[in-house]
């Protein structure tokens, strides 16, 4: 399986472009396990994910320990479905039936359109 991010912290200086599914991958293997591991992606650019692309969880992965630091924007494609927590210095846009599993936390606009947010999950 290619995409796959164990936890840490993951820093970009350029755009980060999800272009097909991704992974995250905790440690845990039974009911309990890997609920603590946390995932932190920095970037210096935009966020943007493709239309029709995902987001997993495996091995215990939870979406409330995802953080998504953007210093710039972030674009959700079309029928995406995104998951973690977002921290956006400047605009969010979740395109048309794009979902999220985690919450949105930006600065100056965040635009939806008929979009599904729900709240992070806590088991």
């Amino acid at each position: 399986m290619d995409n796959v991010l164990t936890p840490g912290v993951y820093t970009f200086t350029t755009a980060v472009r999800i272009e097909g599914d991704i992974y995250f991958e905790g440690t845990g293997t039974a009911a309990g396990q890997g609920d603590t591991d946390v995932f932190i992606i920095q970037t210096t650019g935009v966020l943007s994910q493709l239309a029709n692309t995902k987001v997993h969880l495996l091995n215990g992965a939870l979406a409330k320990n995802i953080f998504w630091q953007v210093a710039k924007g972030v674009d959700v494609g079309t029928n995406a479905k995104m998951r973690g927590i977002l921290l956006v210095a400047t605009y969010v846009i979740f395109k048309t039936g794009a979902t999220l599993d985690g919450r949105i936390l930006a600065q100056t606009h965040c635009a939806l359109d008929s979009n599904t947010i729900i709240q992070p999950s806590r088991v």
